[in-house]
């Protein structure tokens, strides 16, 4: 038995002194080698690599790529310009809300312009000054009253005419008191005539035509003068009424329809453009 051990011992150590010590260092040496060419390998590729990056070609298309990643896009600007006018109206800071209120505000409703808030007061003066002269007549030759308290809407009340004309002696035996009248006044009062219109009663002739409007000169632009008082200009009412023969309506029917307003200012724009085309006639002085 120690003999066998002793053979089965020997013959491993055979085997193990009977290996190519050249064969396995030419092994590792192959590995190594393999190893070193594949490190050469990888950096020639690698110069080769940069050697082309910086190629004059290569540099100006990474350096416009560049460029272009750090310049904002045409969105991107219009997002920043949008945001910086919001920071202007809001007036930046705090009371944003309030900022952007004013100033739209102030953008889309312009101030009342100077002018006409200048006329605006000068028809108020002057119509509170012919108010109070008006109601200080001691003859009784017209009254008025405020529609609705409106200062610049006025029923007037005209009680007196002639009283040696017919219109006078219609008036008695129809037991009327007074014709009424509507005077509006515009918004450049006293530079621009008042529209002025018969309500009651129902006339015929007189320059008074249909839906109540006035057939007079000093009612139009171009007739008009800023010095005129509604006192003056319901005093030349009254002669033209008789002057124009003006009777009231006694027709079955026709006396009882009243006039409309929308009826007498489309009247008084015609007539209007009439007498500019073909003039006016004025009256002799001694007729009035």
């Amino acid at each position: 038995m120690a003999t066998l051990l002793r053979k089965i011992g020997l013959i491993r150590l055979h085997d193990r002194d009977t290996e190519d010590p050249k064969h396995h260092q030419g092994s590792l040496k192959g590995t190594k080698g393999n190893t070193k060419n594949n490190a050469k390998q990888h950096s020639q590729t690698t110069n080769e690599t940069n050697n082309l990056l910086s190629t004059p070609e290569i540099k100006a298309k990474k350096l416009d790529q560049h460029s272009s990643k750090d310049k904002p896009s045409v969105k991107d600007k219009q997002q920043a310009k949008d945001t910086k006018e919001k920071q202007q109206m809001g007036g930046g800071g705090g009371g944003g809300g309030i900022g952007v209120g004013k100033s739209a505000t102030s953008a889309s409703i312009p101030p009342l312009a100077p002018h006409r808030q200048h006329c605006t007061q000068v028809r108020t003066r002057r119509l509170m000054k012919e108010l109070q002269e008006i109601r200080r007549l001691g003859d009784n030759f017209i009254t008025v009253e405020l529609v609705d308290d409106n200062l610049f809407d006025w029923n007037v009340k005209l009680h007196q005419v002639d009283k040696d004309s017919a219109l006078w002696q219609d008036m008695k035996e129809t037991n009327t008191e007074f014709i009424l009248l509507n005077v509006s006044f515009p918004d450049n009062f006293p530079f621009s005539p008042p529209f002025m219109r018969v309500l009651t009663p129902r006339l015929e002739n007189g320059y008074v035509l249909d839906g109540g409007a006035i057939c007079m000169e000093l009612l139009t632009p171009r007739g008009w003068s800023s010095a005129y008082t509604v006192e003056a200009v319901m005093r030349q009412f009254a002669a033209s009424l008789v002057k124009g023969q003006g009777r009231i309506c006694r027709k079955a029917g026709k006396s009882k329809k009243a006039f409309s307003r929308k009826e007498a200012e489309a009247t008084f724009k015609s007539l209007v453009k009439t007498h500019e085309k073909y003039g006016w006639v004025s009256p002799p002085v001694s007729d009035g």
